[in-house]
Formats: C-alpha cells, sequence, structure tokens
C-alpha cells in the first residue's frame, strides 16, 4: 500500500516552479529553436515565399540538395571508449589562419533580401565566434562594409568570372586592399541552373508583385517594413541589378572560362587561394598539381546541375587521392554539428554552412545567425564528446561508416542488383 499524505503549500512550491516568461519576442523564439530545423521552421513564418524559396530550393527537381541532404543522414558513428573528453578543442587550422570551430559561413547571394541586415549581421556573427565569414560576388553589402563589419575577423572573398573581365579584376583589387585573406574562384556556375521555385515565385531584384506576393505577405508584416524602410537593395558588386537570378547571372557570367582565367586570377591575388565547385576525384588532382591552397567540393548547394555529384560521398576517395597536397573544405548539406564531425572524419578540413546560416538570419537577423553558430558549435562538441575524441585531429574515417540505400528498383527486383 502507498501512504498518501496532503502536500503542504511550502512543499508544493519546492517541486513546481513556473519558468520566467521572457517579454522579448525574438528572444523567446530564437531560444526555443534547439536545432537548424527548428530555424527553418522559423524563418518559413517569417519570411515571404518567395525570399525562403530562394534559400530553401535548388535546381529542377532538387535532387542533388535531397540526396546531399540524405548522405549525411546515413551515416553511422563509431565511438571509441575510455577517452578523456572532460576539455575538447575544436578549434582548427585552415588557410593560413585559425578558426574558433570546424566551420564558416559560406558565400550567399541577394542576402538583405532574406532579412535586412544580410551580410553584415553573417560578418559580425562570425568575427564574434571566431570563424570566417564568406562574401559572395552576389553579396548585397560591399566588400569595404563587411570588412567594417568584421574588422578584425576572417573575411574571405569569393569571386565569379564575368564577361567583363575588368569587373571582376575589380573586385579582386578591392577584396586585397580591404584585407581579405583568402579568395574563392568559382567554377561550378558558366550558366545559371534552373531554379525553378524562383521562376514560379518571380522572385528577382527588385521584387516582382503580384495578387499572390501581395495576398503571402500580409501575415508578414514586419518583412516588408524592414524591406521598405532600409537602404535600397541591389548587388553590391555589380552594376546590373535588375531581373531573375538566371538573367542576372546568364547576362554577367562567362561560359568561356579555363585554366588560363584561373591563373590569370590567382596571379593577381597575393592572399591565399581556393577552388570552389570541385565534383570529381580527377579535377581535385589536377588542382593540387597546379598547388592551389584549397579545393572546395561543392555542388553548389544543388542549386546548378541536378544529379550532380554529393560531395561529402565523392570526400573519402578525394581525401585519399589529394589529402596530403591541397587543403580540403566541403559545403552542401551541413544541417548540424554531427554532420560537421563526419565530414572532418572522413577527410575534410574544414567545412562550410550556407543554408543553416541564412535560415538564423530569416529567423532573428543577427542574433538568429548567432543561434546557428551557437547550436552547431554545441552539437560539434557534443558529438565528439560522445565519440570520446579531445581534439578534431583525432576524428579518423574509422570514427564513422558512410551507409548506402538500395534505390527502389533495387529493392523490388533483386535481379537489378549490381
Amino acid at each position: 500500500m502507498v501512504t498518501r499524505q496532503i502536500p503542504r503549500p511550502a512543499e508544493l512550491l519546492e517541486l513546481m516552479k513556473f519558468k520566467k516568461i521572457d517579454l522579448d519576442p525574438k528572444r523567446r523564439r530564437l531560444s526555443a529553436a534547439l536545432t537548424i530545423e527548428d530555424l527553418r521552421s522559423i524563418a518559413k513564418h517569417r519570411t515571404p515565399a518567395a525570399a525562403f524559396d530562394y534559400t530553401d530550393g535548388a535546381a529542377e527537381r532538387e535532387i542533388s540538395m535531397d540526396r546531399s541532404l540524405q548522405a549525411f543522414e546515413d551515416i553511422e558513428f563509431h565511438p571509441s571508449i575510455l577517452h578523456d573528453v572532460s576539455h575538447v578543442d575544436t578549434t582548427t587550422q585552415i588557410l593560413g589562419g585559425s578558426s574558433a570551430q570546424p566551420f564558416g559561413i559560406a558565400p550567399t547571394g541577394f542576402t538583405r533580401l532574406m532579412q535586412t541586415e544580410g551580410e553584415t549581421a553573417g560578418a559580425g556573427a562570425a568575427g564574434a565566434a571566431g570563424i570566417p565569414f564568406t562574401l559572395s560576388t552576389l553579396g548585397t553589402t560591399s566588400i569595404e562594409d563587411v570588412k567594417a563589419a568584421n574588422p578584425l575577423g576572417r573575411n574571405w572573398f569569393q569571386l565569379y568570372v564575368m564577361n567583363e573581365r575588368e569587373t571582376s579584376y575589380g573586385l579582386v583589387e578591392r577584396a586585397a586592399q580591404a584585407g581579405y585573406d583568402t579568395l574563392f574562384f568559382t567554377v561550378d556556375t558558366p550558366v545559371a541552373g534552373a531554379r525553378l521555385r524562383d521562376t514560379r515565385n518571380g522572385f528577382s531584384i527588385p521584387p516582382q508583385l503580384s495578387l499572390s506576393t501581395v495576398l503571402d505577405a500580409i501575415p508578414r508584416p514586419w518583412w516588408w517594413w524592414d524591406f521598405l524602410t532600409t537602404a535600397k537593395l541591389e548587388f553590391a558588386s555589380l552594376s546590373e541589378t535588375g531581373g531573375t537570378v538566371g538573367e542576372l547571372l546568364n547576362s554577367a557570367m562567362d561560359p568561356s572560362i579555363d585554366f588560363d582565367d584561373l591563373a590569370q586570377i590567382r596571379t593577381m591575388w597575393p592572399g591565399k587561394f581556393a577552388v570552389k565547385g570541385v565534383q570529381t576525384v580527377e579535377d581535385a588532382k589536377k588542382l593540387a598539381d597546379l598547388g592551389v591552397d584549397a579545393i572546395v567540393l561543392s555542388n553548389h548547394g544543388g542549386r546548378q546541375l541536378d544529379r550532380a555529384p554529393v560531395p561529402f560521398q565523392l570526400l573519402p576517395e578525394v581525401a585519399r587521392e589529394v589529402g596530403d597536397d591541397v587543403e580540403i573544405i566541403l559545403d552542401t548539406g551541413i544541417r548540424s554539428g554531427a554532420d560537421i564531425v563526419a565530414a572532418m572524419a572522413l577527410g575534410a578540413d574544414f567545412t562550410l554552412i550556407g543554408r543553416a546560416y541564412l535560415y538564423g538570419l530569416m529567423a532573428g537577423g543577427r542574433e538568429g545567425v548567432d543561434r546557428t553558430i551557437e547550436i552547431l558549435s554545441d552539437e560539434v562538441e557534443r558529438t565528439m564528446k560522445l565519440l570520446q575524441v579531445p581534439t578534431l585531429k583525432d576524428l579518423t574515417p574509422e570514427h564513422v561508416t558512410q551507409l548506402s540505400r538500395f534505390t527502389r528498383l533495387d529493392r523490388e527486383d533483386p535481379a537489378h542488383r549490381r
């Protein structure tokens, strides 16, 4: 028999303590976000569909993006045991400098259309966290203003080589003069990918208004207030400011760029030089032979060629072939600190986050980007402790298995299996 008694009021107060209510709505919603997916949900609620879909979407049927996300889910960790992880060290060296975490912020275009603070918020948050920030040629904040937002941190610049070569050369010179320490030469965008969500939404600079656009904006007055009461939205590095993403890219980019252009830009740049958009082992070898400082394994977040290789699946072979000769950076599909740890274990020297950063930006401006970095940093540290590895250098391929899935046809008909 259980002996029961009527609780005394003092005992009830000890057992039942009410959570203090935070009166700041932004701080309240961001503190409730425990994962990047939580930030994505907040971002979707707070941002007009056209702007959100530009971030969230990819090319054509979005197969590349879906596969890249799935690849990180299809891993199995193998923890070590009985290692002292009372303290873990998440710092790493990349491209001649230090980063407090094994990830930095990737270059993103149209960023102030996502949320008006744009690249300023990203650069400031990155500087405060001690991680690098990368500005895109299609950024909506100038090279100099990003430097002002992150004066003591590491700033990298991502370059598209354009039809007007002098424009590209001028951007290289401005980034060097502003003290950016690394240039990303992007090689996966000879033309724009078919981003169908953007076409259907009429996504452009300036925004193309329609009845559906106006109706979508009604429950999001805060976004329109920010958009209409801040500086005019335009590309900070391009003279062309009107049109859809595809139209702007196709009018500005030169599909004839080749290794001679790479050599030309490289001679102009005084800092570290990385090539972004590498998608085959053969190209990784070629670039390593040319002596570039780093390669970025990336399919542009699935936003260019649909059905492109998945960078995370490509990583182990690239690391085996050129890992001793060139630094390897990985992006596309990263949504958690566990994803970052897995990439580092399989041979990446560093990783980049794009959508994860923009979800935080849309969810809460600068504070939202801070929250993105905080969530990922906590997950990196916790995953390392659970794997019982005290430093990033202690991560090895033995800590991770990349699982493989049969296609539906394989499962249904064993005769098709190979």
